[in-house]
């Protein structure tokens, strides 16, 4: 009885210093996946690229958005003590708005120029016309900020399904190498850790893509309800100026 235990002692020494000594090479795990974890960490892998991709053109974008609109507020409300507003000033600004472009504040002025003009034109141009500016300028407003934040839902779509769509990885190959246990009769680590720890991987990757992809999609979504209040701050302004100055009835 004694030699039987003893045989099996150094058995499992022997097989648990021959796992130790072969290192597990993550790459080498990823290469001999089955295809249905390789197809899980492709998808994972695309996932992580395009949010990258993602966040690097809205920051610039979010960066674009705020620097120019703050440099056309600074022309438009920039104006010697006692000047007023006249056609003349609203004018110039209309003809210097191509240099903000990016700006949805200045497209949202030149928006409401337009439509200013348009009732402006007219035989009877009256107080009434300032819903045609409201709405023209509100018009504008949406879709400057829906145009920016287009691609944001992959961000919150890779933040939500990734982690599960690892886990499906993991899941797998777990259960792949279970079946690779029952096939060779052994439960050795040689045999049970390559399977788990390319199982694993899956799950990993898929934290990676998930993890960055939701702290960018809250991050960019702060950033765009400022840009907006600051929208609709400016509508307000203009509004109130077009009223006093140019359509007073």
């Amino acid at each position: 009885m004694n030699d039987v235990i003893h045989a099996t002692l150094l058995n499992l020494q022997t097989s648990a210093g021959a796992s130790a000594g072969e290192s597990l090479d993550p790459w080498k795990l990823i290469a001999d996946a089955s295809f249905v974890v390789k197809l899980v960490m492709i998808v994972l892998a695309l996932m992580a690229v395009g949010s990258w991709f993602i966040m690097g053109a809205k920051a610039v974008r979010l960066a674009q958005a705020r620097g120019r609109s703050r440099r056309f507020l600074d022309a438009f409300w920039s104006k010697t003590e006692g000047e007023s507003w006249t056609t003349e000033r609203i004018e110039a600004l209309y003809a210097s708005v191509k240099s903000y472009e990016g700006s949805p504040i200045a497209a949202v002025f030149r928006a409401g120029y337009v439509e200013l003009a348009r009732v402006m034109s007219g035989p009877s141009a009256n107080a009434g016309d300032v819903d045609n500016v409201d709405r023209a300028l509100d018009r504008a407003a949406t879709s400057e900020m829906t145009a920016i934040e287009t691609m944001l839902p992959f961000l919150a779509t890779t933040g939500s399904t990734a982690p599960f769509i690892g886990l499906f990885g993991t899941v797998w190959g777990i259960m792949n190498a279970f079946m690779n246990i029952s096939q060779q009769a052994s439960a050795s680590l040689d045999v049970v850790a390559p399977g788990i720890a390319e199982a694993l991987i899956a799950t990993a990757i898929g934290l990676a893509a998930a993890i960055p992809a939701v702290m960018a999609y809250n991050f960019f979504i702060r950033r765009i309800q400022v840009l907006e209040s600051e929208v609709h701050a400016f509508e307000r302004d203009f509004l109130n100026i077009v009223r006093r100055h140019f359509l007073r009835g």
